[in-house]
């Protein structure tokens, strides 16, 4: 088990001491944070690793969505204490219940520094599905990432499936600085099509008759739990703990930031859900004033989130506040729960990509549009009407900030925080997106809330051969 390497030197010793001994100085030449180790502590950490000072209790390891890591003797997840520096890839045993949805073992990554016990959490985006057409992603609909699971070297920039696609997660970023580049720094993958969030096996027919039905593993949820579990058996407590995502893995953040947040115990907890909203959409209500009711009424029964002790149960014993028939309400069940907490969500009013998965399978007059720019429209429509929704929630919460720049010529509009935190301006408020990061991050008082009125001056920036090569390769 991995808690039994805890005080074993690392492997390749000399490396590793001439490598972290150039972060030691660098950390201690930075301005420190809180969180961080100082100098000498850091020269003790590169030979004997700091362990973990929040295990899981046994109390903890029962009841729904319990805490459980490593429960089988012996069992080899990969990790070295001491490789520092490096993605590792961490292997959850069977037991504890974390699979993809193809049933494949579930795996996630860790990049450990000796200087910190700070932490991001960084949850991988990817799209969603609910039928045999979008989980095994054959019919060139919309689908969900990482369909026949999470190789081994995911994380190898050689590797053309690494999703490295944030300065979030970067150590050094060509583009952007943010503290969380000198963290350490958790990826879990995304590879059951239920944004985080589901726990149900479910089984779906091929429409053709041509192929055996599949079966598909909605188990976000529990894997989230895995992970949450493992690190606080195998790493210290963070003094900062960012959760943050885009897309799917935006709603990942959210959704399963209480029970991280109440699991990992650090500090100071903050939140940056980028592009992944969970609007406002009661089980009765009317799909003109919520367009996202019918989406959610569709991954409600796919996902198995009303389940008696299911997801949303769970989530709403977590969070008082949580409406179970509207879980837009996730927003100020949040803020008022962690009331000292930072938290933010931001995406672009003209994405293409999320709005396309939330409207276009559920509204015929958008399936069926005569061309591209009628559909566009449509969705567009809808769009405009669910994040004025959100916009409003989030202007009255004072730890809840929202930034909605319009339009960036890339990857559909969609994800903000991707590539680099470029052209995500609003620029009648002379604000970028990294005011918003900051505001998060650093800031004090009232969380930034600002919206973009007109994409005029967005669409007229000059070409980007970066966003267009990356649209390429899309």
């Amino acid at each position: 088990m991995a808690t039994g390497m805890q005080q074993r030197a690392p492997k390749h010793l000399p490396l590793v001491l001439a490598t972290a001994a150039v972060t030691a100085f660098a950390a201690q030449s930075a301005h420190a944070e809180a969180g961080d180790y100082s100098f000498w502590q850091t020269l003790v950490n590169l030979v004997s690793p700091p362990p973990a000072d929040n295990k899981v209790k046994p109390e903890q390891r029962q009841g729904t969505y319990p805490l459980l890591s490593n429960p089988t003797s012996g069992f080899a997840d990969g990790f070295d204490p001491g490789a520092y520096g490096t993605w590792q890839t961490i292997q959850l045993a069977p037991g504890t219940g974390a699979v993809c949805g193809n049933g494949s073992p579930y795996k996630f990554f860790v990049n450990r520094v000796a200087n910190t016990r700070n932490t991001i959490v960084y949850m991988e985006g990817g799209g969603a599905c609910w039928d045999y057409g979008s989980c095994t992603g054959a019919t060139g609909i919309r689908g969900a990432r990482n369909p026949n699971g999470i190789p081994d070297d995911y994380m190898s920039l050689l590797n053309p499936g690494s999703s490295l696609v944030s300065p979030f997660v970067t150590r050094i970023s060509p583009f952007d600085s943010v503290k969380t580049q000198q963290w350490n720094m958790i990826y879990v993958p995304y590879c059951t099509g239920d944004i985080y969030s589901g726990d149900k096996v479910a089984v779906y027919d091929d429409p053709t008759g041509q192929n055996a039905p599949l079966i598909w593993h909605h188990n976000g949820l529990r894997n989230v739990r895995a992970v949450t579990a493992w690190l606080k058996d195998n790493l210290p407590r963070p003094t900062q703990m960012l959760s943050t995502g885009c897309s799917a893995g935006g709603v990942g953040s959210l959704t399963n930031y209480v029970g991280l947040r109440n699991d990992i115990a650090p500090d100071k907890g903050f939140l940056i859900d980028d592009s992944g909203p969970v609007y406002s959409a009661p089980v009765n209500g009317d799909p003109q004033q919520y367009p996202s009711q019918p989406l959610n009424l569709k991954i409600r029964s796919a996902w198995g989130l009303d389940a008696p002790n299911g997801p949303v149960p769970y989530l709403a014993s977590l969070l008082p506040l949580l409406d179970q028939n509207d879980l837009g309400t996730i927003y100020p069940a949040l803020s008022s729960k962690f009331a000292q907490d930072r938290l933010g969500h931001t995406h672009f009013w003209q994405d293409l990509n999320f709005s396309s998965y939330s409207y276009e399978r559920f509204y015929p007059e958008i399936e069926n549009a005569p061309d591209q720019a009628t559909k566009e429209q449509l969705i567009h429509g809808k769009w405009f009407v669910d994040t004025g929704n959100l916009r409003f929630t989030l202007n009255g919460l004072d730890n809840f900030g929202g930034y909605f720049p319009q339009y960036r010529a890339v990857n559909e509009s969609h994800c903000t925080t991707i590539i680099d935190f470029k052209n995500g301006d609003i620029q009648a408020q002379n604000l970028q997106l990294k005011n918003f990061i900051d505001s998060v991050l650093d800031g004090q008082g009232k969380v930034l809330d600002a919206s973009e009125a007109d994409d005029t001056a967005d669409r007229n920036k000059p070409f980007n051969l970066l966003y267009w090569l990356i649209d390429q390769l899309l």
